[in-house]
């Protein structure tokens, strides 16, 4: 079993992305936020760790990630940091759905 190090990372990507807004800004919902999607993250990292075809609470938690700060990039104009979180999610969901194209291997 590998360990989805890239998932791990994109999960503590987006915690510290919530800490930030909050640290910077005050918002509790930024915090709240990008908390409960780094743990989900975190969890789908642990699911594909143990199964590499267990993508689907990743993909869920990326994919919600690009098109929400995808929308809020569009309103704002500013890459940062709806335009970042919004590349850094859609390349996680490509990778996700690269993952589930590759053949399986026992």
């Amino acid at each position: 079993m590998a360990v989805d190090w890239i998932g791990f990372i994109y999960a503590a990507l987006v915690s510290a992305g919530g800490l930030i807004g909050y640290l910077k800004a005050g918002s509790v919902t930024s915090l709240a936020a990008g908390l409960l999607f780094g743990l989900l993250a975190a969890a789908g990292a642990y699911l594909a760790s143990q199964n590499p075809r267990n993508v689907w609470l990743s993909a869920g938690t990326s994919g919600t990630l690009t098109v929400v700060m995808g929308l809020r990039f569009l309103n704002s104009g500013k890459f940062m940091p709806a335009g970042l979180m919004t590349v850094a999610s859609g390349l996680m969901l490509l990778r996700l759905i690269f993952m589930l194209r590759r053949p399986h291997q026992s």
